[in-house]
C-alpha cells in the first residue's frame, strides 16, 4: 500500500492551486527548495512521478491529478473529522450509555433522551434497564457510562472508582382504596394510617424506606402484604387489601400511564404535603469521566425532567 502522507499531499494540493514552486511556497510560508524536497519525497512515497518540467516552470502529471482527486476526498473527510472532534469536545456529538433501574427509565431517563434530541441531536444516548449492582459492576467494567440508583443503593462517596451526582429527591405519595375514609380527606398525614394493614416489598431498599419514613411519622407499619411490583401493589390497594408508599416516578404519567388509569377507577393517590417523604435518586460515572461535557448535558438533562 502506499504510503499516503497528508502534509505532503497539502502541498501538492497547493502548487496544483497556485501554479508554481515559488507561490506554493510563499502560499505555506516555505521555501522553494523545502516544497521540491517534500513533493520529491511524496512521488517516491507513492511509487509515480507527480512533476513534469514545462519550461523553467513544472507542472502536474496525469498520475498527480488522479492522486489529488482521491486526496480531495480525504481533505473532505478529515474536515468532517475535526467538525465532529469539535462537537464531541463541546458535548454536542457523541454516545453516552446510561444504565437505569427499572422506573427511571420511564420517569427521568425517557424524558431527557426526548429533550437532548431536540436540544443536541448529534449527541446518542443508549440505555439498558439494570438494577444497581448489576449498573455499577457495568460502569466500573465500561459497559455503562453513566449508572443511576436509588442513594440506598449507591456506592459510597468513599469509593474511588466513581463520582456521584444527586438527581432528585423523588416525592413518596401514599395510596388509598378508592372507598378508603380517608381517601378524600385535605391535608391528610401519614400518622393517621398508623392502624392500617401496609403493602411493601419484603426486604432490601424499599422496605427500609417505607419503614424509616412511617417510624418518622411515630409509627410502625404492619406488613399485611409483600410486593415489588407496582402494578401488584396498586392491585392489592384497588382491591382494599392495604395502604402503601408510593413514589411519584412510578405513577408518573409520561410512563406509566396504565397505573394512573387504575388509580383513577379504583386507587387514590394523595400527596403527603406536611409529611412530605422522599427518596433520593443519583447517578454516578466512572471517576475523571465527569470531565467529558457530553456526560454533563446528559446529567443536567436528567435533572430538568420534572416530576409532576
Amino acid at each position: 500500500m502506499a504510503d499516503w502522507d497528508v502534509k505532503k499531499l497539502r502541498i501538492l494540493r497547493t502548487l496544483g492551486d497556485v501554479g508554481t514552486v515559488t507561490a506554493t511556497a510563499e502560499a505555506l510560508f516555505m521555501t522553494p527548495s523545502a516544497v521540491s524536497q517534500q513533493l520529491s519525497a511524496l512521488s517516491k512515497q507513492l511509487g509515480v512521478p507527480l512533476l513534469e518540467a514545462q519550461g523553467r516552470r513544472v507542472r502536474l502529471t496525469p498520475a498527480a491529478a488522479l492522486v489529488l482527486r482521491h486526496a480531495e476526498a480525504v481533505f473532505a473527510q478529515l474536515e468532517r473529522a475535526d467538525a465532529d472532534l469539535a462537537g464531541y469536545l463541546r458535548g454536542e456529538v457523541g454516545r453516552v450509555r446510561v444504565g437505569a433501574f427499572s422506573t427511571a427509565v420511564p420517569a427521568l431517563v425517557v424524558p431527557a433522551v426526548r429533550a437532548l434530541r431536540e436540544e443536541h441531536p448529534g449527541l446518542t444516548v443508549s440505555v439498558r434497564e439494570a438494577e444497581a449492582a448489576e449498573a455499577y459492576g457495568m460502569l466500573a467494567e465500561g459497559a455503562v457510562d453513566l449508572a443511576l440508583s436509588l442513594a440506598a443503593h449507591a456506592p459510597t462517596a468513599r469509593d474511588p472508582r466513581f463520582t456521584g451526582f444527586v438527581l432528585h429527591a423523588d416525592p413518596l405519595d401514599i395510596a388509598l382504596p378508592a372507598g378508603h375514609p380517608l381517601a378524600g380527606k385535605s391535608g391528610l398525614r401519614l400518622a393517621e394510617l398508623a392502624d392500617e394493614p401496609w403493602i411493601f416489598g419484603h426486604s432490601g431498599p424499599w422496605s427500609e424506606i417505607t419503614t424509616t419514613v412511617c417510624e418518622t411519622a411515630g409509627f410502625a407499619p404492619e406488613q399485611a402484604h409483600t410486593a415489588a411490583d407496582w402494578s401488584a401493589i396498586l392491585a392489592m390497594v384497588g382491591a382494599g387489601m392495604g395502604v402503601a408508599l408510593l413514589p411519584r416516578m412510578a405513577t408518573a404519567e409520561r410512563g406509566t400511564g396504565s397505573l394512573r388509569a387504575e388509580s383513577a377507577a379504583r386507587v387514590a393517590v394523595r400527596v403527603l404535603e406536611h409529611d412530605r417523604p422522599r427518596r433520593h435518586v443519583v447517578a454516578a460515572v466512572r471517576r475523571g469521566a465527569e470531565e467529558w461535557p457530553g456526560l454533563g448535558r446528559v446529567i443536567e438533562a436528567l435533572r430538568n425532567v420534572q416530576l409532576n
